[in-house]
Parts: C-alpha cells; sequence; structure tokens
C-alpha cells in the first residue's frame, strides 16, 4: 500500500452524485492524492471518469474495495449505507474519509469507529465545516487572544436545500433523515469547531410546513451549550423564500435576481404535485451533460453553513466576501484568511498527516460528536427538553491545518 511518504496516496471514490462530483473536482489538482478509482452503478459516470482521469472504474462497491491499488476511498453515498460501506471498506484496509452526515445513529458510529480500530486504518468525518477555512482562520484568531476571550457564536442560514432536485431516500426521515442530517452537520460542525469541540447541552426544535414532496422539517433551531458555559443559536431554514445571498451587500448579483422566480416556481410545481424532479437531479451528477456539480467563481455568500459571528469580549469576526471582518476597538478590519484551500483539500490533508503518523481531531469520535448534536437536536423537538451529551470531543490545542 502506498504511503504519504512514499508517494501520492491512491483515492478512491464511490457515489458520483453532486457530492461525488465535487470531491473529484477538488482533489483533481494535488500533488499529495492520485485519483485512482471510482465505483457507480451509473455507465455514464464511469465512462466520464476514465475520459478525465484514466483510472479505474468499477460497477460495485464490493470491486473497489478489492482494488489493491487504492489505499483510501472517500464514501458519498446515501447517508444509509454509511455504516455498512465504512466497515467493509475497514475489513479491506482502506482508509476512508466519511462525507456527511457520518451516520445516523450513535450505534453505527460506534460500530464503524472499532472497525477501523481493529483493522488499523484511518476513519474521517469529511465533508465538514471543520475543515472550511474561513473557519479555521476564525478559530486561529479566537485561540490567540487577540480579541480577548470568546463570549458567544450565533449562525443563521437561509437555504433553498428544500427546493433542490432531491432523491426520495434524501428528504425520508425513516432513512437518511432528512434536511437536518443531511445539513445540520454543515452549521453544527463549524460551531463545534469555534467553540472548542465540547458541548454540554442542546435544546432545539424542528419545524415542516407540509410542502409537497418533502416529507421532513425544513427548519430546525437550537440552543447549544459549551463546557466553559459559551452559548451559540442556531437557526437554519432551508424552505427558500429568502435566500442566505439577500443579507450581505455583495450578495445581490445581476445573475441571482434574474434567477429569483425559479425556487418560486419550483416550489408552486412541487405543491401542485406536477414537478418531475428525475431530470434535475441527473444533471447534477458526475458524467452528465453538464460535468455535474460546479462551484461558483465568486465571493462568499451565507449559504450553508451559513452567516456565523464569532463574540469575544474585545471584538467579533464574521466571514466579508473574500476574508475576514474583525472588528476591534479601532474598527472594522477586512482580513485574508490564514489558512488556505477549501473543504476538501484539507480533508485530504487530515488523511496524509494520518498517514504520516501525525495527530488529527477529525476522526470517527469527532464525527460521531457532531452527529450527537443533530440527534439531540431532533430528540429536544420531540420531548421539548434539554439533551445532555455524553459523546463530545475537544479540539486539542495547536491542532488546526495549515
Amino acid at each position: 500500500m502506498s504511503s504519504a511518504s512514499s508517494g501520492p496516496v491512491r483515492i478512491g471514490v464511490v457515489g458520483l452524485g453532486m457530492a461525488g462530483s465535487e470531491i473529484l473536482r477538488s482533489l483533481a489538482g494535488m500533488p499529495e492524492v492520485q485519483i485512482a478509482a471510482v465505483a457507480s452503478l451509473r455507465p455514464e459516470a464511469r465512462a466520464a471518469f476514465r475520459e478525465n482521469f484514466g483510472g479505474e472504474s468499477h460497477t460495485t462497491f464490493d470491486e473497489l474495495c478489492r482494488d489493491p491499488y487504492v489505499d483510501a476511498v472517500w464514501v458519498a453515498t446515501p447517508s444509509e449505507y454509511h455504516a455498512e460501506h465504512a466497515i467493509k471498506l475497514a475489513q479491506h484496509g482502506k482508509h476512508i474519509v466519511m462525507e456527511k452526515p457520518f451516520a445516523i445513529t450513535m450505534d453505527e458510529c460506534e460500530r464503524m469507529i472499532r472497525a477501523a480500530e481493529d483493522n488499523k486504518v484511518t476513519l474521517i468525518a469529511g465533508g465538514s465545516h471543520s475543515f472550511n477555512p474561513s473557519y479555521l482562520s476564525m478559530r486561529e484568531i479566537v485561540v490567540s487572544g487577540r480579541l480577548g476571550s470568546l463570549a458567544a457564536l450565533a449562525d443563521w442560514a437561509f437555504t433553498g436545500w428544500m427546493l433542490s432536485p432531491r432523491e426520495p431516500h434524501e428528504v425520508d426521515p425513516a432513512r437518511d433523515g432528512g434536511e437536518l442530517w443531511n445539513q445540520g452537520p454543515h452549521p453544527i460542525d463549524a460551531l463545534r469547531l469555534l467553540g472548542g469541540g465540547m458541548v454540554r447541552s442542546v435544546r432545539g426544535m424542528t419545524v415542516d410546513t407540509n410542502l409537497r414532496g418533502r416529507p421532513c422539517p425544513g427548519y430546525f433551531c437550537a440552543y447549544i451549550e459549551f463546557e466553559d458555559g459559551t452559548p451559540a443559536t442556531l437557526v437554519y431554514n432551508g424552505y427558500g423564500y429568502m435566500n442566505g445571498w439577500e443579507l450581505v451587500g455583495w450578495g445581490e448579483t445581476e445573475q441571482r435576481l434574474n434567477n429569483m422566480e425559479r425556487p418560486y416556481e419550483y416550489r408552486r410545481r412541487l405543491r401542485e404535485g406536477i414537478e418531475d424532479e428525475f431530470p434535475a437531479r441527473e444533471n447534477a451528477r458526475y458524467g452528465s451533460a453538464s460535468g455535474g456539480y460546479q462551484r461558483a467563481n465568486a465571493g462568499w455568500t451565507p449559504n450553508s453553513p451559513g452567516n456565523v459571528v464569532v463574540t469575544c469580549e474585545r471584538g467579533e469576526i464574521r466571514q466579508s466576501e473574500r476574508g475576514l471582518y474583525v472588528y476591534d476597538d479601532f474598527g472594522r478590519h477586512d482580513e485574508p484568511f490564514s489558512i488556505e484551500g477549501n473543504v476538501r483539500t484539507q480533508e485530504a490533508m487530515e488523511l496524509v498527516r494520518a498517514l504520516r503518523g501525525e495527530p488529527i481531531f477529525r476522526d470517527g469520535r469527532w464525527g460521531m460528536a457532531t452527529l450527537e448534536i443533530v440527534n439531540a437536536i431532533a430528540e429536544s423537538a420531540r420531548t421539548r427538553k434539554d439533551v445532555t451529551l455524553r459523546y463530545q470531543v475537544p479540539v486539542p490545542e495547536g491542532s488546526l491545518a495549515r
């Protein structure tokens, strides 16, 4: 097996939908990794991979597990299969980067972690915003003491997740959990990073407005209290009436304003039961006529995980169009990120560091701790009570990636 010290880590990807497409595009130019193989049921995705990367394109997950030229696998399959796929990959000696949500239940998390430990492979909680350079840069400012000690965190996310073409399993609470499990890890992971990881308790609520074709709540909110007493508030609204980009001055571009009617029409067609979501879903996948997922080459706007404001004793931090606004007693300063890359390149480097024998913290237990808060929001919404947490893990000192 290759190692980070002897050459690029040879990676495979299973699941070539929107997330899989994003993973391939982000990792393609990294010298530290070599994209070696994929597994997909879709022949057009396999053909596109052979054309773009020249690697092995397997028709089944089991074939990818047995591929001797693959060191690590990015798992971007439906959430209900995450535990099964992680355990089987571990048994075949493959390192694993697991897309969010890490799993659906805490029992699944424990079995995944145990399989990785028993087979001596690395298990990383990927697709999470604790890898996001903007929040890593915010965390650096917090721990530097430049603005005094951390006082509070707030996150507001307004997205159109419920109005994007969705697979039936994505919005099924009995399978992939719906919006809370699919999108909740984004802001929760960022808040855990910024607050130091150790959350004490959660009080949450979910709201379902009964949108046809979306049998899951599209709104959730939470009050999150860290062990040191730091409060964090979270609001996530995925119904798409208002967009997060409307909350920042640079967000209202001509293109966005011209497209504002599209989600309203989509919602009306969902309500009437006449929207065929299959063509739009297929167009977002890797190997489609459009080429799959495309990231806009534009400045940041609040989407997922939203607009995060970090309040400290002597100032505040939030994201600017291309960096951070840092507020102190001398005014507002627009500063570049101190850490480069994106979520995917940072999670790849986490894997490389692990294979070099360096300590990492966004492992299986980190993914389990983030999922615990997702589950706690759902439990609190059912019981109308605070939920005390058991599986939280800290952000180690001096652990931020560069």
